[in-house]
């Protein structure tokens, strides 16, 4: 059985650490382009990362915030899609892991 404790700490300091990043890059993307052309062109590729970076966070935002749940309902660490247990090594490298290593590859 995981450490939940250990678990739903480190959970939620990731949470805390992505949801800093994302309001960063919000507040980066809120920003008015220059009136500059060629700066515009810069900024709006800039621009352009920053909106996958920041879907990127958000999509770990999400899976965190599943993983807090599955703790708080006691079921954390048990596959959403089997039902066996997550391997302790999987969920230490992956601690919003929501599969087991065999649902995961699609086995």
């Amino acid at each position: 059985m995981p450490d939940t404790a250990a678990a739903k700490a480190n959970l939620e300091a990731q949470l805390a650490e992505l949801q800093g990043r994302l309001d960063r890059i919000e507040t980066d993307l809120a920003e008015p382009l220059n009136p500059d052309l060629p700066e515009q062109a810069t900024e709006m590729q800039d621009d352009d990362s920053l909106g996958g970076q920041a879907e990127l966070a958000a999509r770990q935002i999400a899976s965190i915030e599943r993983a807090l749940e599955r703790i708080d309902e006691g079921t954390y660490g048990v596959c959403v899609q089997c039902g066996a247990d997550i391997a302790e090594g999987r969920l230490e490298a992956r601690p919003e892991a929501a599969l087991c290593i065999d649902c995961a590859r699609g086995q």
